[in-house]
């Protein structure tokens, strides 16, 4: 029974058992078959510092020494619309919107206006003003319309150590982490999986732990690293490139918050940038031609203050940026209704105001690239909300 069953299964399966895994197989019916994969920055992403207005008059004054110099200029920003840039560090992204695959938002929030990761990260994810604490996520509520009779563990899977609450509900998602500890010996496989055996709750998810990690190495063989976003994008596209892999993964990347000596070009953000560049360069790559089915949110809970503290980086704020990308969507431009940088017009004369609500993003993605009724949409996945922004996929 054990044999062919790797130590790292074992470990792997180990987990799974703690979160509450079930098997990760199903087959999409639907015409388009469209992916989608949500990424989440957690800390408070510098909106300004990613989409810079080095158009606006006020910009340079009111960022101070995190401005960025203007296109064409030595490490400045690279141009997108002539109003609005990329930090530099966005080199892969920047080609995407060349290429019209990638959507720029500024000036975007959830639906809070206070400045705590904690509630900013509840409203942000269960796409409520006001979560109770079992609220379920935005995301897990689609799910319900999105399955067709289908478990929620079959279509849509979590990538990484823990389970973000934006997929959080009364039915686990299925999940996948990376672990880097030995396998073990034969004989411990065997009493564990006796163990086991006949428990009609545990032995189950047991197995589903080992179908999943068989799921995922049979593609590229085993598939190795540290808990990190690197790691757990390349987990992704192995599972939703699948015809019997889920279709929906999330996954979360900390250490975005940044209070002090954030830099530019260069330094602790910049470092940021640079690595979700390259991991959204490489989920493109190893995504194949599922590409052109695919979109990619990346999202942030909150923004930074405009101006730079004192201790040579940001405070949290308001208003921030995000990012849709993929093959399916129709991108090459800015989504934004900017409202400036002086003064009087930022958000309590300290943070960038936003104008767009983060969930007509989301509803925008669920109802046209996802094809989950509006309805549905405005009444179950954001009840009350009801708004989207058009035209973020191509037609035909």
């Amino acid at each position: 029974m054990l044999s062919g069953i790797g130590r790292r299964q074992f470990i792997q399966a180990c987990s799974l058992l703690t979160l509450g895994f079930t098997t990760p197989i199903s087959f999409a019916n639907s015409i388009k078959d469209p992916r989608l994969v949500v990424i989440i920055l957690r800390g408070g992403m510098d909106g300004l510092a990613a989409v810079p207005a080095y158009g606006d008059p006020f910009y340079r004054s009111s960022r101070g020494k995190l401005a960025l110099n203007t296109p064409r200029m030595a490490e400045g920003a690279i141009d997108l619309d002539g109003f609005f840039g990329l930090n530099p560090n966005f080199k892969s992204l920047a080609k995407l919107y060349r290429r019209q695959e990638a959507l720029v938002f500024q000036a975007i929030a959830p639906p809070y206006a206070q400045r705590s990761h904690f509630y900013a990260q509840d409203v942000l994810e269960t796409g409520l003003t006001a979560p109770l604490g079992h609220s379920s996520g935005w995301l897990y509520r689609a799910l319900t319309g999105l399955t067709a009779g289908r478990s929620p563990e079959q279509y849509a899977y979590s990538l990484g150590a823990g389970i973000p609450r934006i997929v959080q509900g009364q039915v686990p998602v299925g999940a996948w982490a990376p672990d880097r500890l030995p396998d073990p010996d034969e004989d411990t496989l065997e009493r564990l999986m006796a163990l086991y055996e006949q428990d009609s709750y545990l032995g189950p998810k047991l197995q589903a732990g080992f179908n999943a990690d068989q799921m995922i190495n049979s593609m590229g063989g085993k598939l190795k690293g540290r808990n990190n976003l690197s790691t757990v994008a390349k987990a992704a596209a192995r599972f939703i490139t699948r015809i019997d892999g889920p279709r929906i993964a999330v996954m979360d990347s900390s250490g975005w918050d940044t209070h002090a000596w954030q830099g530019t070009t260069k330094g602790r953000l910049a470092n940021r940038f640079r690595e979700l560049d390259t991991v959204l360069e490489n989920l493109m790559h190893d995504m194949g031609s599922v590409w052109q089915q695919t979109a990619v949110l990346v999202v942030t809970e909150f923004g930074r203050t405009v101006a730079v503290n004192g201790t040579s980086g940001t405070d949290h704020g308001v208003g921030s940026a995000a990012f849709l990308l993929g093959g399916a969507v129709r991108g090459g431009r800015v989504e934004s209704d900017w409202p400036g940088l002086a003064k009087n017009q930022l958000f309590e004369g300290r943070d960038i105001q936003p104008t767009l609500d983060m969930r007509a993003l989301f509803a925008g993605v669920l109802h046209q690239h996802m094809g989950l009724d509006r309805n549905f949409v405005e009444d179950v996945v954001f009840p009350g909300f009801r708004d989207q922004v058009r035209g973020l996929f191509r037609t035909g």
